[in-house]
């Protein structure tokens, strides 16, 4: 049978596994082993599986992911989240619409210390869900900034799924945390000019909030100056090239455990809790981009990405129209596949396309992130969503699933101007990588 033929078949009966609710991780692991069999031979596959997954697990650049996620379970379980919101509230909570705002900044802020879009939106979901609730926020605004704001996790490093491009690409994961940075802020201002939009059409969907003295403000930055501290300590140790980003995980951790324990935040029980959380969100994370290698392996060798190359360049489109092209599929993909799974499944087949038509490969992880975060608040997986929707109704919070829905779609559209803007400035990407390795 044809090698390429074989691919197809191996991708459709992936999908059709799927949708049993199988662990994404093990589908991609077996029709990868079971496919390079077919094509090569029965004992390749298992060289295949044994050899990959061995090299995944083993790899040290790879210990970056379980760091930061721990920093980012340890900033959670020590109530620096709390804090955050505390004080972006106390700045922004008296304009209109203002909490929405604060809950944003948090999120992005949150986000510089954790790395993951779904803790970030469960984080501030606890903290900001029933304060916009008691100040009367709309249902739909309230959920959909914290569901949208959550994805900003993914954007502001330490992103987990930067972490992950860069393992499968072989690009420099310090270029791509720095290069998250100006996309994060840009996209968290879009963010904000939507609420004000929003609350400017409908003044009683976001009431002012409480206003506060400047004496009130300046002590509530006071609290955060460990916690800015860390997170500049690990930033310009990647900027200056003083540690590597494996280093950088660890000086993080080690900063936020410092100040946990500094402020007596950290009980021994919430202590064991995050590390718990991250092990089992790590091995989850390790599992996926095992499956994926053996996988992309597969895939390889039917030539399916090759041939997928080849067809589109012969259509003699432009680039820019190429590149619109594979945003779609993401944009699509993402909304029935894990953020995290569908960019392991489908960099292996557009990384050689995008590079062979002149796209920096920095600039076009930071739009595969940007593109996957409007996946994680799209129907009908929308992870984020879920997340929100399962923290209102711990915290005894009634709101629909469909409100939140209704309450993503500004953000979505804030999303797409941001993936715009980048695309016609690729500089906004590229500048601060370009400053740091000149």
């Amino acid at each position: 049978m044809n090698p390429t033929l074989i691919g197809i078949l191996g991708i459709v009966l992936m999908v059709l596994m799927f949708l049993t609710r199988m662990p994404v991780s093990y589908v991609m692991a077996l029709m990868g082993f079971l496919g390079f069999g077919v094509v090569a031979s029965f004992q390749g596959g298992l060289n295949l599986l044994a050899k990959d997954l061995y090299a995944v697990f083993s790899s040290y650049d790879l210990t970056t992911i379980p760091m930061f996620i721990l920093m980012g379970q340890l900033a959670f379980n020590s109530g620096i989240s709390r804090r955050l919101y505390d004080t972006a509230y106390k700045y922004l909570g008296s304009t209109r619409g203002g909490l929405a705002i604060a809950t944003v900044s948090a999120c992005t802020a949150f986000g510089a210390v954790c790395g993951s879009s779904p803790a970030t939106a469960a984080t501030m979901a606890t903290v900001g869900l029933p304060e916009m609730r008691r100040f009367k926020y709309a249902d739909e605004l309230a959920a959909g900034a914290v569901a949208s704001g959550g994805g900003l996790g993914m954007i502001m490093p330490p992103s987990v799924v930067l972490l992950v491009y860069g393992v499968l690409t072989e690009q420099s994961i310090g270029k791509l945390f720095v290069a998250g940075i100006i996309p994060a802020i840009l996209v968290t201002i879009l963010f904000c000019a939507t609420v004000l939009v929003w609350c400017t059409l409908a003044p009683e969907q976001g009431p002012r909030g409480e206003t506060f003295s400047w004496r009130a403000r300046l002590v509530s930055l006071r609290d955060l100056g460990e916690t800015m501290a860390v997170f500049l300590l690990v930033m310009s140790g990647l900027f200056f090239g003083w540690f590597t980003p494996t280093e950088a995980a660890a000086v993080g951790v080690f900063g936020v455990l410092a100040v946990s324990l500094i402020r007596r935040q950290l009980s021994w029980k919430r202590f064991v809790s995050s590390l718990y959380e991250t092990l089992r969100t790590s091995c989850m994370v390790m599992m996926l981009i095992g499956g994926a290698v053996v996988f992309g392996k597969f895939l390889a060798v039917t030539r399916i990405p090759f041939n997928i190359a080849g067809w589109i360049e012969s259509l003699n489109m432009a680039p820019v129209v190429i590149l619109g092209l594979v945003v779609l599929v993401y944009f699509i993909g993402g909304c029935f596949m894990d953020s995290l799974a569908l960019v392991m499944l489908t960099v292996p087949i557009f990384y050689p396309l995008i590079t062979s038509l002149g796209y920096d490969p920095i600039w076009f992880g930071v739009i595969i992130v940007m593109v996957t975060e409007m996946g994680v608040i799209t129907p009908p997986v929308g992870i984020n969503v879920y997340v929100v929707y399962g923290v209102a109704l711990s915290l005894k919070q009634n709101i629909t699933l469909e409100s939140i829905f209704k309450g993503i779609m500004p953000f979505l559209l804030a999303v797409i101007v941001g993936i715009v803007l980048i695309t016609l400035f690729p500089q906004l990407v590229l500048f601060l990588p370009d400053l740091m390795y000149r």
